[in-house]
C-alpha cells in the first residue's frame, strides 16, 4: 500500500523495530544500499557480487566474470547509482558498469570498467563521491593509496605518519620504534577531505585535491577499525579495538580552511560496560539522530541502536541466530541490514506497516466479529435525479491532478533524485 495511505505515526518512524526479510544466496560478507534505496549490493566471500531488488528481494545482476577471485572487503556505490566499487582480498579493486551487468555474448565482461591491482590485499576502500573514477584504498601492512582511474592509472600513496610526526621527520629523520599502519579510509560527504585511521589510534584528514596532511588528532590509543561520517557531513563515529565507539561533532570543514582551528571533541561514547562488548561495524541514519552497531563475539547476536543527542541506548534488535558483523542502514526505506558471520545470509529490519483499509474507503470498518446489518429507515429512498445530477456536476468541476508527481514522499526523502535501474536481460536466468 502506498504510504501516504498508511499511518502516518509509522511511516514516521525514525527507525526499524521488526526482522521482516532473510535474504540467503551464497555467503555474504559485506553488503551496500544505494542512495535512492532501491538495490542492495552484498560482496560473497568467493569474489562475487549480488545484487538485489528491495522492492520483490529478488536478484537482479551477478557481478563474477572477470571479477575477484576471493573475498569481498568493501563496496561502494556511485551517487548515480550506475557504478560500484568492489575491493577484495586479491589484491583487486573493480569499478562495475552497471548497465552492462546482464549482457551476454561477449569474450570480456563489459561491465568491468576499471580494474587495478595492488601488491598486497585491500583492507578497505572509499569511492568519491562525485567522481566515480577515484578512491582511496587502505591496503594490509602497506601504505594506503589514492587512485585517479580516469585514463592511465594514477596511484598515489597517502601518508600515515600524524601530521607532527611529519613535520619530525623532515627536520631530524629518526628511525621508527613500531610499523604504524592506516587501517581505514573515507571520503567526507563533498568529497573535500580524506579521513584515514591508524592502527596507534591517530585520526588524519587530508585534503582531496593535493593529497596532504591538514590536521591529525589522537583519538585513542588502539587500532581504529572503522570510520563512518554521517550523511550530512556533521557528525563522525570512531570504532576502535578497545570496545568504545567515540562519536565526534564534525567542525565546519567546507568554510573554515584553517585546519588549525578546527577542533574534535568526543560528544558521546558508546559502550557496552557490563559485557565488555567489541563493536564489528557502525552506522548512521539519514539525519545522524540514530546511530547502529554489530557486536563481536558468539555470545552476542544482536544490534545496538542509540539515539546520538543524549547518547542512550533505545533499542536492541534482535531476531538473528548468528553473531552479525557489517551492518548498513537504508535511509529511504527505514531499513537495516546485517551480514550474519556462520551461514553468510543478509538479516533486514524494517518496519511494519498495520493495514489501514480505511484510508482506501473512508466508511470503512474494521470488526472483530460479524455484526448483524439493521437497515437505516431512509437508505432505500428515492432521491430526486436532479439533485444527484447537480452533485455530480459539482463533484466534475473538481481539478485532480494526475500528471505531477510529489517532490518529497511521507517521509519527506526527495524523489526526484535521478538513479540507475539495472537492464534486465529476459532471456537468461540471472544465475
Amino acid at each position: 500500500m502506498n504510504l501516504s495511505l498508511q499511518d502516518p505515526f509509522a511511516v514516521a518512524k525514525e527507525f526499524p523495530e521488526t526482522l521482516v526479510q532473510t535474504l540467503h544466496h551464497g555467503h555474504a560478507v559485506v553488503i551496500q544500499f544505494n542512495v535512492k534505496g532501491d538495490y542492495l549490493a552484498a560482496g560473497m566471500s568467493d569474489g562475487r557480487v549480488i545484487i538485489y531488488d528491495m522492492v520483490s528481494y529478488t536478484i537482479a545482476a551477478v557481478l563474477r566474470k572477470d571479477g575477484h577471485v576471493r573475498q569481498i572487503t568493501s563496496l561502494n556505490w556511485s551517487s548515480c547509482g550506475r557504478y560500484l566499487l568492489s575491493s577484495s582480498q586479491d589484491w583487486c579493486c573493480i569499478i562495475w558498469d552497471l548497465k552492462y551487468a546482464n549482457k551476454l555474448g561477449v569474450d570480456k565482461n563489459p561491465a568491468v570498467l576499471r580494474k587495478i591491482r595492488f601488491d598486497s590485499p585491500v583492507w578497505s576502500s572509499s569511492l568519491h563521491p562525485k567522481n566515480h573514477y577515484q578512491f582511496t584504498a587502505s591496503l594490509f601492512e602497506d601504505e594506503p593509496v589514492h587512485v585517479d582511474l580516469r585514463d592511465e592509472p594514477v596511484v598515489t600513496k597517502l601518508k600515515t605518519e600524524p601530521l607532527e610526526q611529519q613535520e619530525l621527520d623532515d627536520d631530524e629523520p629518526k628511525k621508527k620504534e613500531t610499523k604504524h599502519m592506516t587501517l581505514v579510509t573515507r571520503f567526507s560527504p563533498q568529497g573535500d577531505f580524506i579521513f584515514t585511521g591508524t592502527s596507534k589510534g591517530w585520526l588524519n584528514i587530508m585534503n582531496a585535491e593535493d593529497l596532504q596532511t591538514v590536521h591529525s588528532t589522537k583519538v585513542t590509543n588502539s587500532n581504529i577499525k572503522t570510520l563512518e561520517i554521517s550523511r550530512n557531513g556533521r557528525k563522525l563515529a570512531v570504532n576502535s579495538s578497545d570496545r568504545v565507539i567515540r562519536q565526534f561533532t564534525l567542525p565546519d570543514m567546507i568554510n573554515n580552511r584553517d585546519a588549525s582551528t578546527w577542533e574534535f571533541e568526543i560528544e558521546h561514547k558508546y559502550q557496552d560496560v557490563v559485557n565488555r562488548l567489541q563493536w564489528n561495524t557502525v552506522a548512521f541514519n539519514h539525519n545522524s539522530e540514530f546511530l547502529v552497531a554489530s557486536t563481536f563475539g558468539q555470545s552476542s547476536q544482536d544490534l545496538y541502536l542509540w539515539e546520538t543527542q543524549m547518547g542512550s541506548l533505545v533499542k536492541i534488535l534482535e531476531g538473528s541466530h548468528e553473531e552479525l558483523i557489517d551492518v548498513k542502514w537504508n535511509y529511504n526505506k527505514c531499513m537495516i541490514g546485517s551480514t550474519g558471520l556462520d551461514s553468510g545470509a543478509i538479516y533486514l529490519w524494517s518496519v511494519q506497516f498495520p493495514s489501514k483499509w480505511s484510508a482506501l474507503a473512508p466508511d470503512f470498518v474494521e470488526i472483530e466479529e460479524n455484526d448483524e446489518y439493521e437497515e437505516k429507515e431512509d437508505e432505500f429512498d428515492i432521491i430526486d435525479e436532479t439533485e444527484v445530477i447537480k452533485k455530480r456536476l459539482e463533484e466534475e468541476d473538481t481539478e485532480v491532478d494526475i500528471i505531477t508527481r510529489e517532490s518529497t514522499d511521507a517521509r519527506g526523502f526527495d524523489t526526484e533524485i535521478e538513479s540507475f535501474v539495472i537492464p534486465i536481460n529476459y532471456e537468461k536466468p540471472v544465475i
